[in-house]
């Protein structure tokens, strides 16, 4: 061989092992932007009661959440089962929250975050300590029915969907409290909840297998003051998620850079027999979410059918 052609040879040979460590450093570089720093668990319209085995079935929904060892639990909601009907009296109300305090027991050693769902509040005892917003906060540990907290580089606001008298936006005071929390979250990947859906397709599919247009799309399936969000969002572009559930479907949704889960609720068809002849919602199934956060404001969720 000539010593032209084997100096060529020898540095096509470093090169490509530079070239190749290049690439190694940038992988490792890209690992380490991208580091899973929170496991978390999902549940929403869990609507635990005592009939139809619920509690049973519950549990099951919580051992299999201790098994996949997440970090914390996101409750959307809709805890017990109806506490909002004008016939409800407080025995009931008590038995409901007894189921939920019975079942979550088993996950009692996880942090659990939750919202209120409009099925939650009982109306029915004025004056009493159950009655109410403050009754389900009082039932739920929580000190505020909307209220932010960091973990691990994310940031996490918790909204209340329930505005005494438009169900499914926020009030004035919310409002202005909810845009100043965005504004001091100095940039950290940010992830939303509440029960209503900021943003669904669930109100166009939720109708009529032999329903035609036009859809018109009401308050329960997506936030009346959607708009206003979306301006806060396109101003602030570390809002990585938005969970909801409510609708009982499961749907995503990603607009502006801005993913929106819709996601099944535990329950499925209120535990009772749905479409699928078991406890199925049209086409989801019950359920929960797992979504892995990433320290570089990216995720990815799984949507876990654990009656399936």
């Amino acid at each position: 061989m000539k010593r032209r052609d084997l100096i060529k040879k020898i540095g096509l040979a470093t090169g490509a092992v530079a070239l190749n460590n290049v690439v190694v450093a940038s992988s490792l570089i890209s690992e380490q932007k991208k580091k899973k720093v929170l496991k978390i668990a999902h549940i929403t319209d869990v609507h635990i009661r005592p009939e139809y085995n619920a509690v049973v079935r519950f549990k099951k929904c919580l051992e299999m959440i201790k098994k996949d060892k997440v970090d914390l639990i996101l409750n959307g909601g809709d805890s017990i089962y109806a506490a909002d009907y004008d016939d409800i009296k407080k025995e009931r109300v008590i038995e409901l929250w007894n189921c939920w305090k019975d079942s979550t027991s088993l996950v009692k050693e996880i942090p659990m975050y939750s919202v209120l769902g409009n099925h939650d509040m009982w109306w029915q005892g004025k004056g009493d300590e159950l009655f109410g917003k403050p009754g389900v906060l009082k039932m739920l540990g929580l000190k505020n029915s909307y209220y932010s907290f960091d973990k691990n580089g994310w940031h996490f606001i918790m909204l209340d969907s329930n505005h005494p008298k438009t169900p499914g936006m926020l009030d004035e005071e919310q409002w202005n409290w909810f845009v100043q929390d965005v504004q001091a979250s100095n940039g950290k990947p940010t992830l939303i909840m509440s029960h209503y859906p900021l943003l669904s397709c669930t109100g166009i599919v939720d109708n009529k297998p032999d329903f035609i247009g036009p859809f018109k799309v009401s308050g329960s399936y997506n936030h009346l003051d959607i708009m206003k969000f979306i301006e806060v969002f396109n101003k602030n572009k570390n809002i990585k998620v938005c969970l909801s559930g409510h609708i009982h479907l499961l749907d995503k949704v990603w607009y502006n850079d801005v993913s929106y889960l819709c996601n099944g609720a535990a329950s499925g068809f209120w535990w009772e027999p749905g479409d699928d002849g078991k406890s199925s919602y049209k086409q989801t199934v019950p359920g929960y979410s797992l979504l892995n956060l990433y320290s570089d404001g990216s995720f990815d969720d799984e949507y876990i059918k654990y009656e399936a």
